[in-house]
């Protein structure tokens, strides 16, 4: 071989080698190669509201502005309206009453809720507001984690797989808690109309001879899933955001809560798994009636989620939040009040980095408040779930907090 072949082979090696590291070295993400443009665009200006941005001096006016701009991203202000309050069902269960209720949350919606009244109340108590998850399980809200009758086959078998079986705002009321279980819009009484779409597949026809939980899953499969993206797309054409709406919607149960005689103003506090653990996370940073908090298996940053995981329901994205507000900063608007975290190891829909760069957030913005117990995050090594131990500390905290 001469010098000069010599020389080109050598150069031609040097130029895959460099090559194939260039490409070993390159991130993997959900977007592919948009991932450094998106990332550096994000990573330029973002949470500039952030508590940890500038540790202002004066908290009551940081959290007065964070809260003013992050109520102007969910976009949502609709005309009030009186409650109106109907109870369209009482029934008596072993420890407390469940009553069906249905309330005007806007000039515009209704929804429905359980509210759960524990026995032998003789002075008004503490209140918890649970928010029903998501799933891909649109045909019922609140039922998921309240108990009722004559459950069907696939909702007993979804209670089983994400809570162990237990309905856990059941508990609650059995050990003296008000419970205030509401639906979120696309959700139980609020779920989409098949009848009002304009294609909906040849649904109606495969519904005509299913049984109960086939027509459940059919509709959960073929007509709220699919639809999500013409709903999000119309959200935010009429001017508004999914999450605005939710947002707006739990804080009118706050409001509902507060008309009622057996309610302690002073005590209510939030609880929610997954998609209930985002609401959770707004309505506790956005509603200072809330005194303590809770949130199951939904706790991450933007940051991780630019890379990977940005993939969960659209209800849960805000339009140019992440330059003002990470996520865990939403939760830190009402820091120092107390707060638990629980995150779920096998958890497919976070990584572990994710969460832990969350808690480090929380943890230092309490730290700096001065309040370091009153901020608590706990890892069990389990799937995406709130299961029965997870329950129970839960449980244990909003005692040690509203009681």
């Amino acid at each position: 071989m001469s010098v000069t072949s010599a020389k080109v082979l050598s150069l031609s090696l040097a130029f895959i080698i460099s090559c194939t590291a260039a490409f070993a070295q390159q991130v993997k993400s959900d977007v592919a190669n948009f991932y450094s443009l998106l990332n550096g665009y994000s990573s330029k200006s973002n949470a500039s509201l952030s508590y940890l941005s500038k540790e202002p001096k004066n908290t009551e006016k940081w959290r007065k502005s964070a809260r003013a701009k992050l109520h102007e991203l969910l976009a949502f202000d609709p005309e009030p309206a009186p409650l109106n309050t109907k109870v369209l069902s009482t029934t008596k269960r072993d420890g407390y009453t469940q009553h069906l209720v249905r309330y005007n949350v806007n000039n515009l919606q209704k929804t429905e809720a359980f509210l759960l009244v524990p026995d032998n109340i003789t002075k008004p108590a503490p209140a918890v507001i649970a928010l029903h998850d998501h799933g891909g399980f649109y045909f019922y809200g609140k039922e998921k984690h309240t108990f009722t009758d004559n459950q069907p086959l696939i909702l007993k078998e979804y209670i089983q797989n994400l809570y162990e079986g237990r309905h856990y705002a059941d508990e609650l009321a059995r050990r003296g808690f008000v419970v205030l279980c509401p639906d979120a819009i696309y959700f139980g009484s609020q779920k989409i109309d098949p009848a009002q779409l304009v294609n909906t597949k040849g649904y109606f026809d495969k519904v005509e001879d299913a049984d109960e939980s086939e027509r459940i899953k059919l509709f959960n499969k073929q007509v709220a899933g699919p639809n999500e993206v013409a709903m999000n797309k119309t959200i935010l054409t009429s001017g508004t955001t999914w999450l605005g709406i939710i947002a707006q919607n739990d804080r009118v149960a706050v409001d509902f809560l507060l008309s009622r005689p057996e309610v302690d103003p002073e005590r209510i506090g939030c609880i929610g798994l997954s998609l209930g653990g985002l609401r959770s996370t707004y309505l506790f940073g956005l509603d200072p009636r809330i005194k303590t908090g809770v949130v199951a298996a939904f706790s991450t940053t933007y940051q991780h989620m630019l890379q990977q995981h940005a993939h969960h329901t659209w209800m849960m994205y805000v339009p140019r939040q992440y330059e003002f507000l990470d996520l865990p900063d939403v939760a830190s608007l009402n820091a120092p009040r107390p707060l638990m975290v629980m995150n779920c190891k096998q958890d497919k829909l976070f990584n572990l980095a994710g969460m832990q760069a969350a808690e480090q957030k929380l943890s230092t913005i309490y730290t700096k408040m001065k309040a370091p117990e009153k901020f608590s995050t706990k890892y069990y090594d389990e799937p995406h779930s709130m299961t029965i131990p997870m329950q129970e500390d839960a449980i244990s905290w909003l005692e040690k907090w509203l009681k």
